[in-house]
């Protein structure tokens, strides 16, 4: 298998395309860190609160996220004022004069996007989720959850629920366990024990609670007694290793959870029945594959906006350009939402703002009668 030859118009155009993109996504990263970040971080610094090294880390950690935008974007508007440019200077004129078709024009650009696509995903996979792991430890941040877990039978009748209204690594406060009984009452599944305790801890293969409040309610619904209980072992085995992981990760978001553990995290939502979390992590999952495309089709986007006549106006491309990629990341949470509520499958969700990009790539490519 050959590989094709690489000439000095591929050397030539993949510098200049490069240049621009890394110059585009400098600037939307001091746009974007600018207003908000790193303001707080100079008047937390000023005041004492940080030192220098601990500031520069923060702004440092905070670069993994910001890139994951900025990737795309910058892709798009390199692209875009390459081609532009080259476009009012003749040079596109030039190279279709000697032959040379579109395929073989942007194809330096497809190898450059590929480059930066696999950049953006290996943020996505790790970047990341590390670098905000980074930040909660300079910071100080204690994560503390708030969590309802719902053990059930094979037939989908609740077993056990139970209420965590603080949990701080695996110290629990203020729990209530709920014991359901086999009695149905008017569609109503019907309790038989009520648990409270004051504190709590996770061990690798059960919950315990201390010093707890045992209400006993009768087949009727009707409380009968009071009793102590010194400790109680609420969940054991796969169910207490479950219940820890959903309470994990139910207090962080999808981008700071890596891939790997991601998939683990959406098969343990599908086991446990938990549909509206399941299809939107499933959503996220996918569009975090999917995103790599996406950067290479802005490429190639940028690359037939910015393909014009010598004296055509050179604001309107930027216009589409900046238009399609607002309406892609204003839409992101519609289809979030979308896929979360069940009212479209979250494969159909994640994939279609690809195919809403091919669709605009051919319309263009057909406009501009390339």
């Amino acid at each position: 298998m050959k590989f094709p030859k690489i000439t000095i118009y591929d050397k030539y155009i993949f510098k200049q395309v490069a240049m621009a993109t890394l110059v585009a996504i400098l600037l939307f990263t001091i746009v974007w860190i600018a207003p908000e970040i790193l303001l707080n971080t100079i008047r937390r610094a000023l005041s004492g609160e940080y030192g220098f090294k601990t500031a520069i880390l923060l702004l440092y950690y905070e670069l993994p996220k910001i890139l994951d935008k900025a990737i795309p974007v910058g892709l798009l508007l390199g692209t875009l004022f390459t081609f532009d440019k080259m476009s009012k200077d003749s040079e596109m004129t030039i190279f279709r004069a000697v032959g040379m078709s579109f395929q073989r024009i942007v194809a330096p650009i497809i190898v450059l996007s590929i480059i930066f696509s696999s950049f953006c995903f290996m943020l996505k996979d790790s970047g990341t989720p590390f670098a905000e792991n980074k930040l909660r430890e300079i910071r100080g941040e204690v994560s503390v959850a708030q969590y309802i877990y719902t053990q059930k039978d094979e037939t989908g009748h609740p077993l056990l629920a139970v209420i965590v209204s603080q949990s701080v690594g695996k110290n629990l406060g203020n729990v209530i366990v709920l014991d359901f009984s086999s009695h149905v009452y008017q569609d109503v599944h019907q309790l038989s024990n009520i648990y409270s305790a004051e504190k709590g801890y996770i061990y690798d293969d059960k919950w315990v609670l201390e010093n707890i409040s045992h209400y006993k309610i009768s087949n009727d619904g009707i409380y009968i007694d009071i009793g102590h209980l010194d400790k109680l072992d609420i969940l054991n085995g796969e169910s207490a290793h479950n219940a820890y992981i959903l309470m994990n990760y139910s207090t962080i978001k999808e981008r700071d959870i890596s891939t790997k553990n991601l998939k683990k995290y959406i098969k343990l939502l599908k086991q446990e029945e938990l549909s509206e979390e399941y299809n939107y992590m499933l959503n996220k999952f996918l569009q975090r594959y999917l995103n790599p495309l996406i950067c290479i089709l802005l490429a190639i986007l940028g690359c037939l906006l910015g393909f014009s006549k010598p004296r055509e106006q050179r604001l309107v491309g930027f216009t589409i350009g900046i238009g399609c990629v607002f309406l892609y990341y204003i839409t992101l949470p519609f289809f979030d939402m979308l896929a979360e509520k069940e009212i479209v499958s979250p494969y159909i969700t994640a994939i279609f703002p690809t195919l809403a990009f091919m669709c605009a790539i051919y319309g263009f490519y057909k406009i501009k009668d390339l």
